[in-house]
């Protein structure tokens, strides 16, 4: 009897195991709402930041009004951006946000939504350098960037053709300080995010020179072959928000044309 209990039990908690594991992150909530964790880096202005304890910016707007379209509930998990990436693959969270530019080389490991917003690059330089105006006016200087960013990407690229010296920061006041200090002449930043921050603080030192160096698709990422239903969801409401209005009210909250 004693064998068959145990056998029981052991068969019990290898198919409750297994069940387990194949929910991943998400899970059911009343009412038959699923909850999704999301993870984002929250100094990201003006797609993500942090006032006053609370989570705002056009990602973390279009996702909880998506989530309302398409009836799920979600939990934000900040993190710094170089790890967003590591904790999709590893299936610690079902999704991210984090105005994340659509690569090939994130291709690789990521299954990306359509994308929701056309950024770009933009070459961020201090308010008073009058001789940086352009990528060939860096030859052989010192730039900061955001690791893991495609700023960063970018800067490695052209690492060689103009001899940068490249330093790395886990985030984007940090970019902009070395550069203030003068231990940086510039940075290859997303031009949203540079324009956003100089326009609620224009004393900040800090200036754009030249065009959009590079044109970069925004997207909701989550593990390549996982979470299908959730990129769905995101898709789908994202089409709502666009017909509906919502969409350009979001942008237009954060990005004064």
């Amino acid at each position: 009897m004693k064998k068959k209990l145990i056998a029981a039990i052991t068969a019990f908690t290898i198919l409750t195991t297994v069940l387990l594991a194949g929910c991943g992150n998400s899970t059911s909530q009343a009412g038959g709402k699923k909850k999704y964790i999301i993870a984002t880096d929250v100094t990201f202005a003006p797609f993500e930041f942090q006032k006053d304890g609370k989570y705002l910016g056009i990602d973390i707007d279009l996702l909880n009004a998506i989530a309302k379209e398409e009836n799920f509930e979600l939990e934000l998990k900040p993190m710094n951006f170089k790890g967003i990436i590591p904790a999709l693959t590893s299936n610690q969270v079902d999704g991210a946000i984090s105005g994340m530019t659509i690569t090939d080389e994130r291709k690789k490991v990521l299954d990306f939504s359509d994308k929701y917003y056309d950024s770009g690059l933009g070459l961020v330089v201090k308010q008073d350098n009058a001789d940086i105006k352009s990528m060939n006016d860096l030859n052989g200087k010192t730039i900061a960037v955001k690791k893991g960013t495609s700023g960063a990407e970018f800067a490695e690229k052209n690492k060689d053709k103009y001899k940068l010296n490249i330093k790395y920061f886990d985030d984007t006041p940090s970019v902009f300080q070395e550069i203030k200090n003068d231990n940086a002449v510039a940075d290859f930043e997303d031009y949203p995010v540079i324009a956003y921050s100089i326009s609620v603080n224009p004393n900040q030192g800090l200036k754009v020179v030249g065009e959009k160096l590079t044109s970069e698709p925004y997207g909701f990422a989550v593990n390549k072959g996982k979470n299908k239903e959730l990129l769905y969801k995101f898709n789908e409401g994202f089409k709502k928000l666009k017909a509906n209005g919502q969409y350009d009210e979001i942008i237009a909250k954060y990005i004064k044309k």
